[in-house]
């Protein structure tokens, strides 16, 4: 038994891991077995991180953070987790690998995942010119024309990014205005590569193996027209990942989990959430770290107020079991 599982591997759960290790509750984190690190190690250069004034690469910053975590003691597993029983004073975790983990608290960071546009060939075309990750795979589309979906923060990085591969990029936007940052709108305004088609929803994707183009409504006047590419980016946004918390954990309006106040607590005892996961606002690395900072700190106090002979097992549990000392042959 663990006094603290940490769900979840994105600068909330790194955070949150450097934290409870330092307050030496050798904190077990979950970090996924297809999706450590979170989002961010799909981004390219971090600028707004504070530390690094000329820049980080996102997947260099969530391998920092996790190193860190483990220098303090935190143990990283690369699964991923199937069920959850939050109730009552010890909660179970289920791992793919079948192990069932016990912690006296959980904290749930599971971050977000990327929106679809929900059109049948969507799925089927995902990885053969449909893709949500310009960092992954915009190499394969060098001297091609391509377009990104969105008009956030998000859609305007994409955008952005892959002008460094393809000769044209279209960002297709439903409205009339951009959603994004000034800095990043004047950023993709000023590329050559990149033009706008505001007012324009995509209705269709063409293609049988690979993608050939899109069939794009005017949202005004509803007139439809085919554009040809070779690739499409979906940047619409993301929904919190609440899926294994539905019937245990309440949520929100907006999807996230619901947390009492600028605290982590959920409504379980014991049960605690950052992150994106709770937050439908800033979604930032920063402010995720922050959240991860937060949960970690109300933990340690929730564990504070235990019987001290829990504690005191959970803690004994987690100790590293030493290395058996070799015998030698016919001794």
């Amino acid at each position: 038994m663990r006094q603290v599982i940490i769900i979840g591997s994105g600068p909330a759960g790194y955070t949150a891991a450097i934290y409870a290790a330092r307050a030496n509750l050798r904190p077990l984190v979950i970090a996924s077995s297809v999706e450590a690190g979170g989002e961010l190690m799909k981004t390219t250069e971090v600028e707004n991180y504070p530390g690094f004034p000329d820049g980080i690469q996102g997947p260099e910053l969530m391998v920092k953070m996790q190193e860190q975590a483990e220098r303090f003691g935190a143990e990283v597993v690369l699964d991923d987790v199937v069920s959850l029983d939050l109730r009552g004073e010890v909660k179970t975790v289920t791992l793919g690998n079948g192990d069932v983990h016990e912690a006296l608290t959980v904290i749930f960071a599971t971050g977000s995942a990327y929106r679809k546009l929900g059109l049948p060939d969507e799925d089927r075309m995902s990885g053969h010119g449909v893709s949500w990750c310009a960092t992954c795979d915009g190499f394969f589309f060098r001297q091609k024309t391509i377009a990104v979906v969105g008009g956030g923060d998000s859609a305007m990085e994409e955008a952005t990014f892959l002008t460094k591969f393809a000769d044209k990029v279209y960002v297709i936007h439903r409205g009339d205005s951009l959603r994004a940052s000034k800095v990043m709108q004047d950023r993709a305004y000023d590329n050559p590569k990149i033009e706008f088609l505001f007012n324009k929803r995509v209705e269709h994707i063409y293609g049988d193996s690979l993608v050939t183009g899109v069939g794009i409504v005017d949202t005004i006047d509803g007139t439809e027209t085919t554009l040809d590419l070779a690739g499409l980016f979906i940047a619409i946004g993301a929904d919190p990942r609440t899926h294994l918390v539905h019937g245990q954990l309440d949520i929100t309006t907006l999807g996230t989990i619901a947390v009492d106040g600028r605290s982590s607590r959920t409504n379980l005892p014991g049960v605690f959430a950052a992150g994106d996961v709770i937050d439908p606002t800033y979604r930032q690395a920063v402010t995720a770290a922050g959240s991860g900072t937060v949960a970690a700190l109300d933990a340690e106090h929730y564990l504070a107020g235990l019987p001290r002979e829990l504690v005191a097992r959970a803690a004994l549990a987690a100790e590293p079991v030493p290395a058996a000392e070799s015998v030698p042959v016919g001794a």
